[in-house]
């Protein structure tokens, strides 16, 4: 009889030939998680309202507010807290407000912006790209940056595309740059429009002179056809795989998709179940594609009074952190006022988290039994918990490297390891 490792060397060679295109099409289809720093927010901003230096002014109106209501705020990240884990968190919020206060800026040509003609809207486009230009230079734009356009429906396709091109051309003409810049495709129904998308880009990147790939863009899941389509499939998973490389992340749309499916103004909510139930099929269809997801706003603004900013600043930390509690690791700001409350339930989120992330990873690092028994799936995941916490400003490198024994590096290695590698 055949030794078992003759006849175990001949099932590998049949099972590699007979698996092969299983093997491409899972790493393709599944590269895993995206390298590169996610913004903890985007901050929608309409192209009307849009100047080179609105970052910065962002920042200054933000720490403004948290100044006239501190003891407030105070109350608010630190209720069971000691004062001195409250005084860490409140300073690490400061010195972010001060230094980095927009992560990611959309300049926004759709919902945002109404009441505007076609002449208006080209010499917004024109506009906003040469400020955005002028603010790169002078380094005081947000780290990641793009533009919403109207959607790829019949009505309102020929505006976003002029939109588009002239945003386009006009920051590279004025010495701009897109790195880290996007593009948002709202209102999105069909896979159709995402290869319609695709198929934008490259033929823009050509014109342009760009290199393949340099245009990236985000599918806005705003309409329930977008989650399931009219054969009963999944839309928002074909949509996933048609953007392939170029499509960077999937954003909820709170108002637009609780309204589409019938929600009454008053309950509209990124904690409604309609919500909930869009979001966790995004989460399964995102999964391990490396698309990035991204929680919806609140409309509710911390303005007026100060009863009215604490609560309206009370709603805003609870849903940054039920969010984050539930692994979506950004979300959409409205107004400077929502940029204190979303950077301390971040910070919070992962402070709370970091003793226990530092000693599971440092137990599975040193292959030592400290009461939980890690998979290699959840040692990815404590490293990306680290990874984002540190990318953020809320943990220290060095704490990290303290505590469990790698560095940024390590911890990228790791929590981007394609499952199954």
């Amino acid at each position: 009889m055949t030794g078992p490792d003759d006849i175990a060397a001949r099932l590998l060679a049949d099972l590699d030939e007979r698996l092969a295109p299983v093997d491409a099409e899972l790493a393709a289809d599944y590269p895993g998680e995206r390298p590169g720093r996610q913004p903890v927010h985007t901050v929608y901003v309409p192209a009307d309202r849009y100047e080179a230096g609105l970052v910065p002014s962002y920042g200054a109106a933000a720490l403004a507010l948290l100044d006239e209501h501190a003891d407030r705020f105070d109350r608010l990240v630190g209720a069971t807290a000691t004062r001195q884990w409250r005084d860490d968190l409140v300073a690490r919020v400061r010195a972010k407000l001060q230094t980095e206060p927009v992560e990611d800026l959309r300049i926004d040509f759709e919902d945002g912006y109404v009441g505007r003609s076609d002449a208006d809207e080209d010499d917004d486009a024109v506009r906003a790209a040469s400020d955005l230009a002028q603010s790169q230079e002078a380094r005081s734009a947000a780290p990641y940056g793009g533009i919403r356009v109207k959607c790829f429906e019949a009505a309102t396709r020929g505006r976003a595309i002029r939109t588009l091109t002239t945003f386009v051309t006009t920051l590279l003409d004025s010495g701009g740059t897109l790195d880290g810049w996007v593009v948002t495709l709202p209102k999105v129904t069909r896979v159709e429009q995402v290869e319609a998308m695709v198929h934008v880009c490259e033929v823009l990147e050509g014109e342009a002179g760009l290199a393949p790939g340099t245009l990236a863009f985000e599918v806005q899941v705003e309409t329930p056809q977008s989650i399931l389509g009219a054969d009963g499939a999944a839309t928002v998973a074909r949509m996933v795989h048609a953007g392939a490389a170029r499509l960077t992340g999937l954003h909820y749309g709170t108002y637009d998709y609780s309204a589409a499916a019938g929600i009454a103004a008053e309950q509209q909510s990124l904690e409604h179940p309609v919500a909930d139930h869009a979001k966790l099929v995004m989460q399964a269809a995102a999964a391990g594609t490396g698309v990035r997801l991204s929680d919806g706003s609140t409309n509710v603004l911390p303005v007026g009074d100060g009863d009215e900013v604490e609560a309206a600043w009370t709603l805003h930390h609870r849903l940054v952190r039920r969010s984050l509690d539930r692994g979506f690791y950004q979300g959409w700001d409205l107004h400077p006022g929502h940029l204190p409350t979303r950077y301390a339930a971040t910070y919070a989120f992962y402070r709370q988290g970091l003793p226990s992330a530092l000693e599971r990873l440092a137990a599975y690092t040193g292959d030592t039994m400290r009461g939980i028994a890690d998979e290699p799936a959840t040692a990815r995941a404590l490293a990306g918990f680290l990874l984002r916490g540190v990318q953020s400003g809320a943990v220290d490198e060095a704490e990290v490297l303290q505590g469990c024994g790698l560095d940024t590096e390590q911890l990228v290695a790791m929590s981007t390891r394609r499952v199954g590698a």
